[in-house]
Parts: structure tokens; C-alpha cells; sequence
């Protein structure tokens, strides 16, 4: 029997009749929701997790396989559900976990209230009438890079995805998140999360949802939010000031101040 909570170390926090869960992106762990915990532990009960090959979770859990696809990420949030015996979840997931939390509510939507999804993306690969931000050569080459030189990868890339050059030291966590990522989970998890093409799931999906949209991002272009906009069930889109691709870290304030203000209102 596996010990579900010790695979994706599982932590629990906060108080309040509602579960909050908060799903990190590709190359980090739990640590980035610190301004979100910080906000919101006082009115919700939260559940923190690292997938399996991030942070502090059993590395010896990870099965290729299993974590083929996305649908594997998304079997571990349901697994992590069922043991806690969470219901009428708030789920906010960061990037690539936009979709595997999407993935995870139209497998079993009676577990989730309202998803958030922070600078998803549902393809990233342009085509024909999608932008998605990058043409397939373009992610071939980040692959092998990676593959070549992953921490030489690791400190070219944090820089442009996190942006916001003014605040350097957002790029170094980044950089050291990544470099603490065992780099064959990554390597095998960035082709899982780059080229997934998750557009088709938008319209199955019943519960509603809210987009947070940062206005410049390499990786999920203002495009993106608003495909994602016309093609989901009861979603709501919000373009944020904040610029880069991870504003929880860059603009804490302006995105719980979304994320509360949606809430309040649905």
C-alpha cells in the first residue's frame, strides 16, 4: 500500500470549513504558494503537495509510465483527495497544473467547487488559427538543451519565464527550484507538460472556472487566456498587470486580491 501522503508530501494548514488545494507548475514545489498561505490560511483549510520527482516527495514513486501524461499528475490530486476526504475543493493550480487539475475535475468533478487556474495554458504549440506561444522547433530545441545540459538550461530559462528583471532574485529561486528538480523526472515531465494538447478537455469541462492572465508572458501569450475563456463552461478571464509567468511570486497582492475577489462573488 502505498503511503499516498508521504509520495507527494502532503502538508495541511489553516482553518476554515472549505479545503483550498494549491497545485505548484513544472520545476517547483509547495515553497511558491508561501504569499497565498500567508492570505489565506486564516478562512480555508489548505493542502500543499509536491509532485512526485519535486520538492521533498518519494522520488522512488515515480513510474515513467504512470507519468506519461498528464492523466497520472491528475490520478495523484484524486488519490490525495480520497485520503484526505476532501469535497467542494477550491482548486488552484500554476501552469501545467491548470490542466492537470482540469483533467482531475472532469475525471471526477463532485470533488471541486471552483477551479483557478494562474497562467495556464491548454497548448502550447501554435496552430493553424491557436496561438499558443511556440512553434514546435522551438520547444524540440528547449528538449535538447535540456537533455545536453540541463542546469546550463535550468539558469538560461528561470530569467525568461519568471521576467520581471528587476527583481533578480525571483529568477534565482527559480533557477534553484529547477536545479533541485531530479533532472530525468524533469526532462520526462517538460515533454509531458509541452507537448500536451489539453484544448479539447476545455469543453468538457463542468465546473466553473477562473483564468488569471498575466499580461506579458512567454509562455502562455494574452491569446491563450482568452481561448481558454471561449471555449470553457462558466469561465471567467482576468488580465493581470503582473508580467512573467509566475504571479504568485512576482505580484502576490494583485493575485489574491483576484483570486478573493472571485470567490466572494461565485
Amino acid at each position: 500500500m502505498i503511503d499516498i501522503l508521504k509520495r507527494n508530501n502532503v502538508r495541511q494548514l489553516g482553518h476554515g470549513d472549505q479545503t483550498m488545494v494549491l497545485a505548484h507548475g513544472f520545476g517547483c514545489d509547495q515553497n511558491v504558494w508561501r504569499h497565498l498561505i500567508h492570505a489565506f490560511q486564516h478562512k480555508y483549510r489548505l493542502v500543499l503537495f509536491d509532485y512526485v520527482g519535486a520538492g521533498q516527495s518519494d522520488l522512488s514513486s515515480y513510474e515513467s509510465v504512470r507519468y506519461s501524461s498528464l492523466d497520472g499528475y491528475a490520478l495523484d490530486i484524486l488519490e490525495i483527495f480520497e485520503t484526505l476526504g476532501l469535497k467542494d475543493v477550491i482548486f488552484i493550480g500554476h501552469s501545467v497544473s491548470s490542466m492537470i487539475g482540469a483533467r482531475a475535475a472532469i475525471s471526477n468533478p463532485a470533488y471541486f467547487s471552483k477551479l483557478v487556474f494562474v497562467a495556464p495554458s491548454p497548448c502550447y504549440i501554435n496552430d493553424d488559427q491557436y496561438t499558443g506561444g511556440m512553434e514546435r522547433h522551438d520547444i524540440e530545441g528547449l528538449f535538447n538543451m535540456m537533455d545536453s545540459n540541463y542546469l546550463g538550461w535550468s539558469s538560461a530559462m528561470a530569467p525568461l519565464i519568471m521576467g520581471n528583471t528587476d527583481k533578480p532574485e525571483l529568477s534565482d529561486e527559480l533557477a534553484s527550484n529547477f536545479c533541485a528538480t531530479d533532472p530525468d523526472i524533469a526532462r520526462e515531465f517538460a515533454r509531458v507538460t509541452f507537448l500536451s494538447d489539453n484544448r479539447e478537455d476545455l469543453r468538457k469541462l463542468k465546473v466553473p472556472s477562473l483564468t488569471l492572465q498575466c499580461s506579458n508572458d512567454i509562455l502562455a501569450p494574452l491569446e491563450v487566456g482568452y481561448y481558454i475563456q471561449k471555449n470553457t463552461f462558466q469561465s471567467t478571464l482576468v488580465i493581470l498587470e503582473a508580467t512573467g509567468h509566475c504571479p504568485h511570486l512576482s505580484a502576490p497582492d494583485e493575485t489574491i486580491t483576484a483570486i478573493s475577489t472571485y470567490i466572494s462573488r461565485h
